[in-house]
């Protein structure tokens, strides 16, 4: 039997955005890829499947897309993920002079610094490598006690395959019709294109690494 695109209720797509600038640099790359693509705001939030209303609030950098949205809205805009990760927090000591920043600027990505995607529903994506990857997205996710990937009873998909390793906590998984429970040391690997879920289990956050290739390679929207 044939699973929905997704479904995504509207007070869960978001959630009102902490205070400081990062939901606001997202939001504004978000509508600088949407005018480029000489897109309306009614017209992706039509195909994407949310209000009007909340893709201007996401622009705006008031409220923060969930995992759901923001791969559904960079999906309608052909963009990469990596297109709208920000620097590093703005409190992350200063980047070293002298060898070490050749080695900032080269292929290692240091632990302070990473560029940084926060998220509704209490998740984190840290990018891992230290330039823009167009066929692979590599990164540290965190998902808070309570976090999820989108509302209980939604499922989303999107184009690719991933990768993920646990490292700390516990993290559940919805793949089609089969639920799965995920700890420290355990990995797992599925088709993107599956209605997905993710959410934390437990009192810990849960930390993993992750690994996407191919999310272009939607068959939904043509991709090969």
């Amino acid at each position: 039997m044939a699973m929905p695109r997704k479904t995504r209720p509207q007070a869960l797509a978001a959630t009102p955005a902490p205070a400081g600038n990062l939901a606001n640099e997202l939001g504004s790359r978000l509508r600088l890829a949407r005018e480029l693509a000489g897109e309306s705001v009614r017209g992706l939030a039509r195909r994407v499947g949310v209000s009007a209303s909340l893709v201007s609030q996401i622009e705006l950098g008031r409220v923060q897309p969930s995992v759901g949205t923001l791969y559904s809205i960079s999906n309608e805009l052909g963009i990469s993920l990596d297109d709208l990760f920000r620097d590093g927090e703005p409190d992350a000591p200063a980047r070293p002079s002298g060898p070490a920043a050749a080695s900032a600027v080269g292929p290692v990505q240091r632990s302070l610094g990473r560029k940084t995607i926060r998220l509704a529903g209490g998740v984190r994506w840290e990018r891992l490598t230290a330039r823009t990857d167009e066929e692979v997205e590599f990164l540290n996710v965190v998902y808070d006690v309570g976090g999820a990937s989108c509302a209980e009873d939604s499922l989303v998909r999107h184009g690719g395959k991933e990768y993920a390793y646990l490292i700390s906590g516990r993290l559940g998984f919805k793949i089609g019709f089969d639920e799965f429970e995920l700890g420290p040391g355990d990995s797992i690997s599925f088709d993107a294109q599956m209605p997905h879920r993710l959410w934390t289990i437990g009192r810990e956050p849960a930390v993993a690494i992750w690994v996407i290739v191919n999310r272009h390679g939607d068959s939904r929207h043509g991709g090969t």
